[in-house]
């Protein structure tokens, strides 16, 4: 709730003069919910309140936000592996981090061996079955059919449907001029 309540300040009264910090917005809980909310808040300190705002995240799915504002950069701490150890380098490098280093943290912060075995195993479950089925489960859901989690999925924007059906390749510039207005036009 205090995360909640100072992020609702900060959007309230950030301003273009104002220096933002946010860090790991969304962590306290669920992954899509956490999400869902880091990206709405992102959007609209770009949108409205313009300040110049330092995004902590461990969502790697935010960095995609990058592609519709210029105005945004990806930025990442370099580190080093070696074997199942991490050097932080502790310089800011260009782009998104290519990987999570949560569990390497984890050993250098004195987390017992074998939660750290157990950890890395578990990661490897869940890599596996994601690979299979992206989507997360509902965690609060007891016995949530596969039959109505489909059911329930919402039908595309008609934007996208229009998007997937254009070949970008094969447009004269004036084609892809119309097309660009036309999924404009569906937006409204």
């Amino acid at each position: 709730m205090v995360e909640m309540t100072e992020a609702a300040a900060i959007l309230h009264h950030a301003t273009n003069q104002s220096l933002v910090l946010m860090d790991e917005i969304g962590r306290g809980t669920s992954t899509f919910d956490g999400m869902a909310l880091a990206f709405a808040i992102l959007r609209h300190l770009i949108d409205k309140n313009r300040s110049l705002t330092l995004f902590a995240t461990h969502y790697f799915e935010l960095t995609r936000l990058s592609h519709e504002y210029s105005e945004l950069a990806n930025v990442h701490l370099g580190a080093v592996e070696h074997n199942d150890r991490i050097v932080f380098m502790h310089a800011v490098e260009e782009g998104p981090a290519n990987q999570s280093y949560g569990i390497q943290v984890a050993a250098l912060a004195g987390i017992p061996s074998a939660v750290v075995r157990a950890a890395r195993k578990q990661l490897r479950e869940f890599e596996q079955r994601a690979a299979v089925d992206p989507l997360q489960p509902d965690l609060f859901a007891q016995d949530f059919p596969a039959e109505q989690a489909e059911a329930s999925e919402p039908a595309p924007h008609p934007v996208v449907e229009h998007l997937g059906a254009i070949d970008p390749d094969s447009l004269t510039p004036r084609e892809a001029l119309d097309a660009l207005y036309a999924l404009k036009g569906l937006l409204k």
